[in-house]
């Protein structure tokens, strides 16, 4: 029996070491205090790796911040890099939020991406972060 590759097969196989914008960070001054920072991104866009069309999202994150907090031009770099970028929704996510924690580090956070409907479906993704301590 002939197995049937899928026409996404190898489309992906560089998300993870993509090399994106540097996201800076400050120092925080109310590191003793828990609160939450919300960003949202409303018209976010990437492309998408099998059709090459635009792929429009809302991209919302929420973090409650440790010792640094994300400096917002720096992550405005960020997200422009992906323009041009093919890449699926749920890898977006994914390697957003790991980019997002390796720069700052946050005590929790939690990414949503809303992408329009493509197809006649909408696709939100969510993945959520907390560091060792669990604060």
């Amino acid at each position: 029996m002939k197995v049937r590759k899928s026409p996404y097969e190898r489309l992906q196989e560089n998300i993870r070491g993509l090399k994106t914008p540097e996201i800076e960070v400050w120092q925080n001054q109310y590191r003793d205090k828990l609160y939450t920072i919300c960003l949202e991104i409303p018209e976010f866009t990437c492309i998408c790796p099998k059709t090459g069309l635009p792929d429009f999202a809302v991209i919302k994150i929420e973090y409650s911040p440790d010792k640094y907090c994300v400096e917002l031009k720096s992550f405005k770099m960020y997200t422009i890099f992906y323009r041009n970028i093919g890449i699926f929704h749920e890898h977006l996510t994914n390697k957003m939020l790991e980019d997002f924690v390796k720069a700052c580090s946050p005590r929790w956070a939690k990414i949503i991406s809303e992408f329009n409907p493509r197809g006649g479906i909408k696709t939100t993704v969510i993945r959520e972060y907390r560091s060792k301590e669990g604060r």
